[in-house]
């Protein structure tokens, strides 16, 4: 299963905001089997949202979007997947009362605050999701996801989003499978053994140094005897110290 994440947001392009959003979902996804194939920040640009969405619906099993829902000005998400899908924004009635209860939770533990900033919250606007949608109702905060065909909303919020993901985890899927091995040789001095084990074995092999004293080795293939032979053949050539099957 190869998916595509989407994370949205001016200020995660300005560095306002780390983008641990997909750092964690790229970990998750690899975790269930899946292949990320794409990682990609774009601003809140409905148009540029929408295109995206669309191209990549097309080409990837499945595109996770996060960031960019709610009613505020600058959250045009799910307008942009609306736009994608030709659908309009529309509200249905479980997710309206949601925002409505989530609100009145909010206002009922911080009357002062509301009293002293004028709270006014459109309830549409947050509770609008695209038509045919499938609602994700937000246990963590007011702003709802959804799934519509192969794409997945989720808020920007780390924690909204993490708990939006779990609703729907088990619908990940894929036969990647991954060993680890670590080694204090330099990537310089393995580069004939890395080209060899790609050359004989239908596998990837990621290379990555590390500033202390292991650099890291992660061999990945979609069954576990290519994956193996693949490391036992690396471990003929190169000193390793430790290693993990993911």
């Amino acid at each position: 299963m190869e998916v595509a994440i989407l994370t949205v947001g001016d200020e995660v392009l300005a560095g306002d905001t780390e983008n641990t959003n997909a750092t964690w979902l790229a970990g998750r996804l690899t975790a269930a089997g899946a292949s990320v194939a794409r990682i990609l920040t774009v601003p809140d640009d409905r148009d540029l949202i929408a295109e995206t969405v669309r191209e990549w619906s097309d080409r990837f099993d499945a595109v996770v979007v996060t960031g960019g829902l709610g009613g505020t000005h600058d959250d045009v998400t799910a307008d942009a997947i609306a736009d994608a899908f030709d659908r309009d924004l529309v509200v249905a009635p479980a997710v309206r009362e949601d925002v409505i209860e989530t609100v009145a939770t909010y206002r009922e533990r911080n009357p002062d605050l509301v009293e002293a900033h004028d709270l006014d919250i459109d309830v549409d606007a947050w509770a609008a999701l695209p038509e045919g949608s499938r609602p994700l109702v937000n246990s963590e905060g007011l702003c709802p996801g959804c799934v519509l065909g192969d794409v997945y909303a989720f808020p920007g919020v780390p924690a909204e989003m993490r708990a939006l993901f779990e609703l729907v985890a088990g619908e990940f899927g894929g036969d990647a499978l991954s060993t680890t091995l670590y080694t204090p040789q330099p990537e310089g001095s393995m580069v004939e053994a890395l080209a060899g084990v790609r050359e004989r074995f239908d596998v990837t092999v990621g290379s990555y140094p590390s500033s202390g004293d292991r650099n890291r080795l992660k061999i990945t293939a979609e069954d576990e005897a290519t994956v193996d032979a693949a490391a036992a053949w690396l471990r003929e050539r190169i000193d390793v110290v430790e290693e993990n099957h993911d």
